[in-house]
C-alpha cells in the first residue's frame, strides 16, 4: 500500500546500498552459496607472481615469501550491463558482500594480508560476470628440509594452495595459464642460496572426513653458495689440521712447545665445530659438514697421541742408554741435549750427570760454566754461536723420532687423499 511504501522511506535505521552494489545487484542474491550451487564445480583460476622470498631459516626449517596471489572465476550473479563493456574495479569493502574462493595454504606456520595504507586487496568484476580477486599476501611456511649434505646442498620447498571448505565437487582449483601462471620478480635473491628454478604443479590431496581436494603447487629449487661455509668453516679447519703437523719438525725433547701446540689445535677445532652445530636444527643423522670437521678433529687428536707415543718411547730409549753407559759410581755420560733434558740447564758439551741429584748437579755446571768463562768469555761466546750454528740441523735430526719422520709423510698424504674424495663424493 501507499502508507507501508511511506513507511519504508522513512526508516532511517536501513542503509541505502551503494550505486555499485545496485548495479551488481547484490542484495537480490544469496552469495553464501557458491555460484552454481548444485551444479557442476566451480572453476577457480590462480594466478601468482612472486615478489620477494625474505628468508629461509634452516633452524626453523621455514620460508618466508611475498605473493601476489590473484582468483580468477566466473558468477553470473555479478553480471551487469554496460554499454561499453567495461569492467568494475573495487578494494577490499566489497569482498565481504560476494562470495570469493576460500583458498589457503597448507603447512603455512603465519600469514597476513598487507595493509598499508589501506588493505592490498582488489576486486574487478566485468560484465558477463567474470571477476578478478587479486591479494598481497606474506606467507611463512614449512620447507621440509635435508641436510644430510650441508653445506654442499639443494632444497627443495614449496608452497600449497588448496580450498578450505569445498573439495572437488564443488570447487575445481587450476593454474590459470598453466606453466607460465607462475612468474618472479627479476631481482629476487637471496644472502645464501641461489634460486635454481620456480615451477607450478598440481594434485588432490584426501582427508578421510572431507573427502578429495584439489591442491595447487610452487615448486623452487634453493642451491646453498659454498664459498661463505668454505671461508668460516672449512678453510680454519685445514689451517689447524695443517698447524697441528708443525709438532713433527719440532725437537721431541720440547714437551711444553709441542704439547701447548697440541691442546691449542684441539681446543680451536672443538670451537669451530661448536660454532657450526649452533646455527644447525639438532637432526639425528650426521650432515656433510660434520663428517668434514670430525676428521680434521681426528687428525688434530692424532697429532697430539703422535707425540705422546714419541715422548714414551723417547724416554724408554733413554733409559736403555744410560743403563748401557753407566758407571759403577751412577754418573752416567750423556750428551748436551739429554742433559738439558734432564736438568733443564744448558750445556756445551757431554756431561759426566748423577740421576740422583739433577738439582745439586745443575748448580755444579753453572759453576763450572762461570768458571770457564771467566778466563776467555769473549772466546767462548765465539765458539758457542759457531757450535750452535753448525750444530742445529744435525741435533734435530738426531732427535727426531722415526715416528715423526714417518708422521711427516702420512698425516699430510692420507689429509690430502680425504679431502679429494670428498669433495668428488659432494659436489
Amino acid at each position: 500500500s501507499k502508507r507501508e511504501i511511506k513507511m519504508r522511506k522513512l526508516d532511517s535505521t536501513k542503509v541505502r546500498p551503494l550505486k555499485s552494489e545496485q548495479l551488481l545487484r547484490i542484495e537480490d542474491h544469496d552469495f553464501a552459496l557458491r555460484p552454481g550451487f548444485g551444479g557442476s564445480p566451480i572453476p577457480v583460476g590462480i594466478d601468482v607472481q612472486v615478489e620477494s622470498i625474505d628468508s629461509i631459516s634452516e633452524v626453523d626449517m621455514d620460508f618466508t615469501m611475498t605473493l601476489y596471489l590473484r582468483h580468477y572465476w566466473k558468477d553470473e550473479r555479478l553480471s551487469f550491463h554496460s554499454n561499453k563493456n567495461k569492467s568494475m574495479t573495487f578494494d577490499g569493502r566489497l569482498i565481504k558482500k560476494i562470495w570469493v574462493p576460500d583458498v589457503f595454504f597448507v603447512h603455512s606456520k603465519r600469514s597476513f594480508i598487507h595493509d598499508t595504507t589501506v588493505q592490498n586487496i582488489m576486486l574487478r568484476v566485468y560484465p558477463d560476470g567474470n571477476v578478478l580477486f587479486s591479494l598481497r599476501i606474506t606467507v611463512s611456511a614449512m620447507c621440509f628440509m635435508d641436510f644430510s649434505r650441508f653445506p654442499l646442498d639443494t632444497q627443495n620447498c614449496s608452497l600449497e594452495l588448496e580450498s578450505y571448505a569445498y573439495n572437488e565437487d564443488d570447487l575445481m582449483l587450476y593454474w590459470k595459464h598453466g606453466n607460465k601462471s607462475l612468474s618472479t620478480d627479476e631481482h629476487i635473491s637471496l644472502s645464501q642460496f641461489f634460486i635454481e628454478e620456480f615451477s607450478a604443479s598440481s594434485g588432490l590431496a584426501f582427508y578421510s572426513s572431507t573427502g578429495w581436494y584439489n591442491r595447487l603447487f610452487i615448486n623452487f629449487a634453493l642451491r646453498r653458495h659454498i664459498f661463505f661455509f668454505v671461508l668460516q668453516s672449512y678453510f680454519p679447519a685445514m689451517l689447524m689440521v695443517m698447524l697441528s703437523w708443525v709438532s713433527f719438525w719440532i725437537d721431541r725433547r720440547a714437551v711444553p712447545a709441542r704439547v701447548s701446540l697440541g691442546i691449542t689445535t684441539v681446543l680451536t677445532m672443538s670451537t669451530i665445530m661448536t660454532g657450526v652445530s649452533a646455527s644447525m636444527p639438532q637432526v639425528s643423522y650426521i650432515k656433510a659438514v660434520d663428517v668434514y670437521l670430525w676428521i680434521s678433529f681426528l687428525f688434530v687428536f692424532l697429532s697430539v697421541i703422535e707425540y705422546a707415543a714419541v715422548n714414551y718411547l723417547t724416554t724408554i730409549e733413554e733409559r736403555k742408554q744410560l743403563k748401557k753407559r753407566g758407571k759403577a759410581s751412577g754418573t752416567y755420560s750423556i750428551d748436551a741435549v739429554q742433559a738439558m733434558a734432564f736438568d733443564g740447564c744448558f750445556h756445551d758439551t757431554d756431561v759426566d750427570m748423577d740421576l740422583t741429584a739433577f738439582s745439586d748437579r745443575c748448580e755444579e755446571n753453572e759453576t763450572r760454566a762461570r768458571a770457564a768463562s771467566v778466563s776467555n768469555v769473549d772466546t767462548s761466546r765465539v765458539k758457542r754461536k759457531r757450535s750452535l750454528k753448525g750444530n742445529v740441523g744435525r741435533i734435530i735430526l738426531q732427535n727426531n723420532h722415526v715416528i715423526d719422520t714417518y708422521s711427516r709423510i702420512i698425516f699430510p698424504s692420507v689429509y690430502i687423499v680425504f679431502n679429494f674424495f670428498y669433495w668428488g663424493l659432494y659436489i
